[in-house]
C-alpha cells in the first residue's frame, strides 16, 4: 500500500553475531504502531544494502566505507580463536597471538577482523565464509579467530574457544544513510543510546510534562495564605505562649500580703 493511508514501517539490517533483540524491545513497546522488520545480511552486505535503500539503518562492523553514511560506534568484541576441544590452545584461558606462529590458521571471505597481518600459516584456500572455516577447524584443518559472538553463533558441542589479548578487535555501529536521517531513524538512535522515553533529545518518547492536578493547584494557592496570614499556624501559636509567660511572670512578681 502507498500513499497517506500506507501504514509506516522501519527496516533495520544486522550482521551475523549481533544480537538487536533489546532495542527492538524497546522500539515495540514506545511505537507499537510502525512495525519494524529485521533483515539479516552477510558480514559485507550492510553497507550495500544501506546505500540500496533496502533498509533505514544497520547494525554493523566497523569501518564504514565512503562518507554518505553515518555511525554510532556502541561497542567492542572480544576476540576468540576457535579449536577443537581436545585441541593444546583449551589447556589454557588466553594466549597471544604468537602463540599461534606454528597454527593453520583459517582465514574466510568474510573475515569481520581488521588484519594488518595474518597470525600463524595460511591455509591452502580461503573458506568462503566464517561458516564453513568452522566445519574445517571441527574437521582439524586448522583453527579460526573470529570476534566471540561469531563464536558463539556457530558454536559447536565438539569446539571451544579461548581469549587472545593481542589480536585486532572488531567494533559494532549503528549506521544510516546521512542524507535519510528520518524522524524513525532519530527514534531508533535515542533507543540505542539509551535515552528515556521522558528525554528531550528522545523524539519519539518526548512525552508531555505531566500537568498538576486541580488539587494540586489548589493546595498550591493555600499555601501561601496560611503563611502569610495573622493570626493562624504557628506564628499564632507562638504570640499566645508569649502572653501566657508574660502574665505568669507578672503574676510571680506581685508581693504578698502579710497576715
Amino acid at each position: 500500500m502507498t500513499g497517506p493511508e500506507a501504514t509506516p514501517s522501519f527496516r533495520l539490517a544486522y550482521v551475523p553475531g549481533v544480537t538487536p533483540a533489546k532495542w527492538v524491545r524497546i522500539w515495540n513497546e514506545r511505537l507499537p504502531d510502525i512495525p519494524l522488520e529485521l533483515v539479516q545480511v552477510p558480514a559485507h552486505g550492510a553497507q550495500e544494502l544501506l546505500r540500496a535503500h533496502g533498509a533505514d539503518a544497520a547494525f554493523l562492523r566497523l569501518p564504514v566505507e565512503g562518507t554518505d553514511l553515518s555511525a554510532i560506534p556502541l561497542y567492542t568484541e572480544t576476540t576468540v580463536v576457535v579449536v577443537p576441544k581436545d585441541h593444546l590452545i583449551a589447556a589454557v584461558d588466553e594466549l597471544s597471538v604468537a602463540e599461534l606462529a606454528d597454527e593453520i590458521v583459517l582465514h574466510p571471505m568474510d573475515d569481520a577482523l581488521p588484519w594488518e597481518r595474518l597470525p600463524g600459516r595460511p591455509a591452502l584456500e580461503r573458506p568462503a565464509s566464517t561458516a564453513d572455516a568452522v566445519e574445517l577447524v571441527a574437521a582439524g584443518i586448522g583453527v579460526l579467530v573470529v570476534p566471540q559472538s561469531l563464536a558463539r553463533l556457530h558454536h559447536r558441542k565438539d569446539l571451544t574457544y579461548r581469549t587472545l589479548t593481542d589480536a585486532p578487535e572488531s567494533r559494532v555501529a549503528l549506521s544510516w544513510p546521512q542524507e535519510r536521517t528520518t524522524d524513525q531513524v532519530e527514534d531508533f538512535i535515542g533507543i540505542v543510546r539509551g535515552r528515556t522515553v521522558n528525554s528531550s533529545r528522545g523524539r519519539a518518547g518526548a512525552a508531555p510534562a505531566a500537568q498538576p492536578k486541580a488539587k494540586d493547584k489548589a493546595k498550591a494557592k493555600d499555601k501561601p495564605k496560611r503563611a502569610a496570614g495573622a493570626g493562624t499556624g504557628k506564628g499564632s501559636r507562638a504570640a499566645k505562649g508569649a502572653q501566657g509567660a508574660r502574665g505568669a511572670a507578672a503574676k510571680r512578681g506581685k508581693p504578698r500580703r502579710r497576715p
